[in-house]
Formats: structure tokens, sequence, C-alpha cells
């Protein structure tokens, strides 16, 4: 599409690059010819439109996705995939460099940053078919590429065509949020959408933002050896997980990671003097110059669908431009629907996919799928990880007294014992009256994959008690989990209870 430029994106122009490129925006793609009405008109390719797209192809409607950059959204080309290869290589160097508390004598590892990278793009581009215009061309959906607009109820226009449609989603995600500092400006510092395609590493990061991506890659870059200051405003890291999770992350980063991380801190201003960038930061009470020669900024990400011109469709938005949604994922024009992170506080790839069910299902049959009724797991994949499903550690002590929280320390666990892996715990909040599982929390190595049974359990109206009987391999973390129903269990052990059995036994026995 003329005036995007792929190469600031999807830097350097190499064989990975170009593979990717070929599959999620072909630049020899043949514009479809539009039939008289689609029965479903997708915006967006990322996740949220892929599985709309697909599921409705596959049902046998007749489908139009519009994608104006990169198929795969943010996902596959700057968030999920390339991060998370990322962090697994990070991680194998925290483990080299702290592989003689194992007893391993002369272990070392030097980073070579651009075969890592190099490794990411080879990766990305080796899982892109799936998300390519080929295979969604073959699953029968009719794939546009240009600036999709409203131009009436029930009509988009996309590369000079007026697309008529009976449903629409938009699903046209989110983008970085640059805050409003003096000197910070768009093209001047580094955001998920071109972080990836650095060839050489940042001899010093400043990371502007303690949320997921913040702490992710401000703890991988530390690791390849770049000297990395976080700047956070609020009080803590992650502030939507509990604080005890946040503190064992915080004791990570700054005592093992050699990160400077800076709380309740604001930046300023950011001046340059020749290839030294200086951020001014306000905290405690004092002002700080932070010198970097990068500044990566992850401080959040908002939504955009004003440029579609929503109003010529009746489509209403709220006060701060964001769609007016009601929790069947309608817009005010009952015809338009919306998915993804346009319909969500929850910007991850797997609750993408999963309103974007909500919304098929709702506006190709009309039926009652609700998105408050979605229980969306998240993870933090840093070291150690955190993860949560439910209620919050917030939440639960707001209702305290109806809510137990049962709290189990990785350090009792065998398992993680054995693997010199204790720092974490594994939580879960449950109704008092009758065990019911209300919401978890988990950190410590592989918390993302343990979150899933917590999820599993709450869907499934297993009760702690009834996850105590559930028999676990032994050692693993996960049974960690079942102590707590064991814990549970124990509590509902009262001395009047205790008294009965007692009584009960001695009848027996005589």
């Amino acid at each position: 599409m003329a005036g995007l430029n792929f190469n600031w994106f999807l830097g350097p122009d190499d064989g990975s690059n170009r593979q990717l490129l070929q599959q999620v925006h072909p630049s020899d793609w043949t514009t479809p010819q539009p039939p008289a009405v689609y029965d479903l008109v997708v915006i967006g390719g990322g996740t949220a439109g892929l599985v709309s797209a697909a599921g409705a192809a596959g049902l046998g409607a007749r489908v139009a996705l519009i994608e104006r950059f990169l198929l795969g959204g943010d996902c596959l080309n700057f968030g999920c995939v390339p991060s998370k290869a990322l962090l697994s290589v990070s991680r194998r160097m925290a483990a080299i460099r702290d592989a003689h508390t194992l007893g391993i004598r002369g272990a070392a590892g030097h980073v070579d940053f651009a075969a890592v990278m190099e490794r990411m793009r080879q990766l990305r581009a080796g899982l892109s078919p799936h998300d390519s215009a080929e295979r969604f061309r073959g699953l029968g959906v009719d794939v546009w590429f240009g600036e999709a607009q409203f131009a009436a109820k029930n009509v988009i226009t996309c590369a000079g065509h007026r697309l008529n449609f009976r449903r629409a989603i938009i699903a046209t995600g989110s983008e970085p949020v640059i805050p409003d500092v003096n000197g910070l400006t768009a093209d001047s510092v580094l955001t998920n959408r071109n972080l990836f395609s650095l060839t050489e590493l940042p001899r010093r990061l400043a990371v502007i933002g303690g949320g997921p991506v913040g702490v992710e890659m401000a703890q991988a870059f530390a690791r390849f050896g770049s000297q990395v200051t976080l700047i956070q405003r609020a009080a803590q890291l992650l502030p939507r997980e509990a604080p005890a999770a946040a503190e064992m992350l915080l004791r990570q980063l700054t005592d093992r990671d050699g990160v400077t991380v800076l709380l309740n801190a604001s930046p300023l201003a950011v001046t340059e003097q020749g290839s030294v960038r200086r951020i001014q930061v306000q905290t405690g009470g004092q002002t700080l110059q932070v010198e970097c020669d990068q500044i990566l900024v992850a401080a959040g990400r908002r939504s955009t669908v004003h440029e579609l011109q929503p109003g010529s469709a009746g489509i209403r938005l709220t006060a701060d431009g964001q769609l007016l949604l009601n929790d069947r994922l309608q817009t005010t024009n009952t015809a338009v629907y919306a998915a993804g992170d346009v319909s969500s506080a929850e910007r991850l790839t797997h609750a993408a996919d999963f309103l974007a069910r909500t919304a098929l299902q709702n506006s190709l049959f009309a039926g009652g799928a609700r998105a408050s009724r979605l229980l969306i797991p998240r993870c933090t994949y840093c070291s150690p990880e955190i993860a949560a499903v439910g209620l919050s550690d917030q939440e639960a002590r707001q209702r305290s007294a109806d809510v137990l929280t049962l709290t189990g320390d990785l350090s009792a666990n065998d398992r993680s014992v054995l693997d010199g892996s204790t720092s974490g715990f594994v939580r879960l909040y449950v109704a008092r009256r009758n065990g019911r599982i209300l919401g978890a929390t988990i950190v410590g190595d592989h918390a993302g994959e343990l979150i899933s049974e917590v999820s599993v359990a709450i869907a499934g109206g297993v009760t702690v008690g009834r996850l105590a009987s559930v028999i676990h391999p032994y050692p693993t973390v996960a049974d960690a989990l079942r102590r707590l129903g064991d814990q549970y269990n124990r509590q509902r052990l009262t001395p009047f209870v205790k008294r009965i059995l007692q009584l009960w036994l001695r009848w027996r026995i005589w």
C-alpha cells in the first residue's frame, strides 16, 4: 500500500522479512471483485479479524477481510511472536549466568544480538503462513488491502470499491501511546512496532512504562547486556497484579538482572546531544537525569477507530473516542459489531480470539453471547512469570468477609526446591462458604501454564475441596494447587468438628 514504509516496521531488508511480507502483505496481490453484497465484512486482519473471517467463511458466508497494513496484526509481527522469541533466549542466558548455583563450573555465554534477532525473524516468518493472504483466500475469504471507511449504514469503501454488507465486524486493534512529554516523539523512540527491527544492542536502554511489555523487554535486554533503566509512574510494577507478585518481580529485576527501576517516577522532558539522550525524571521529590542511547516507550495502548468514519454508518463513540458497545459487542449500528482490542480493555491475543467468537455468534446468528461472561486469564512472561485469572488480589481483599485467600509458597514445593526455582507462590481466592474458586494469582516458572488448571476449575465449577482429591504427579509444581485444597479442608476442621470426630472415633473403636 502506497505511503507505508515497511522497512521501518520490518527491518532489516533480509530474506526472512521479505518472506514475512510476501505472506502478510504480498506486493502482487490481486484486488477481489466484490459481489453485490457480502454476508460479513471484517475490518482488521489481526487475531480478532482473522478468527472472525475464518469462522464465517467456514460456515459458508461470503466474507471480505480488509487490512490496511500487515495480516497477523501485532501478535505475529510486533507482539507475542517476536517478544517471546527474545524472552526464550534471555531465559537461557539467565540459566547460564546462574549455573554455578547448581554446581556447574565454567559456564559462560555471550549474546550475539544480531544472531538473536535473526533467529527471531526466521521464526516469525516461519509462522506467518498461518495468517497469510493466500491461506485466507483458500478458505474462501476475499482479502482486501487498503484503507476502510464507512460510507453508509451498510456500505464500506476500500481501494476504490464499495463493499455492501449485511453484517460487519470492526477489529482494527490498538496502537502504542506516546506520553505527552516534551521532546518525546513517535519517530524518535522505540515502541513494540519498531523494537524488533533492531540489529545492534543498545548499550543503554531506558524503558518508559512498567506494564507487561515494559518489564518483559527491560529484563530481556538487561540479560542481553544492555544497561537498563525502567521508569514507572505507578507505585508498583504491573499495577493490576498482586503487590506480593510485583515485589518479587522488582527484586528479580534489580538484584539479579541489574535493572535500575524508578517507581512513582514521571518523565518531564527528553533532550539529545549527539547520540546521547537525557530524560529528566521526577521521582521521590527530586529530579534525576537518565542517560541512554535508546528509549522504549511501553506506556499503554489505545484503540483508534475515527479514521473509519464511523459516524457515516451511525456508529457512536464514547467521550474518549472508543466504540460505544453493548455486552453483545454490538455498536449503535445494529449491523456492526466489534472484537479484539477495540472492544475490550483485555488487550490480549487469546482475549481477541474469544471476543471474535462472541461477535461472530451474535452477528451471524442473533445469538446471546455476552462478553462479560468470558473468563480471560493473563500472563506476563518475565522471570518469574506472573499469571492471574478471575478475582484479583485487590478485589479479594475488599471482599475479605466472603473470600478466603489460600497461599502456598513455592519454597515449600518439592519440585521447585529441586529445580532451584523457589521464588514464587500459588494463591487461590475462594468463596468462604462453599469453596468455589473465584480467582487465582500464580508467580513462578511456567505460571502461564499452571493458570489454565485454575481456569478449567472455575469454568467447570470445581471447588477447591474437590481439587484436593485430584491426584497430581509427584513432584510437580502443579501439586502446589492441590495442596491448597488440603489447606482449605483443614481450615474447615474447627475445634467443634474435631471434638465430634474424636467422640465418633472413640465410639467406633469400642
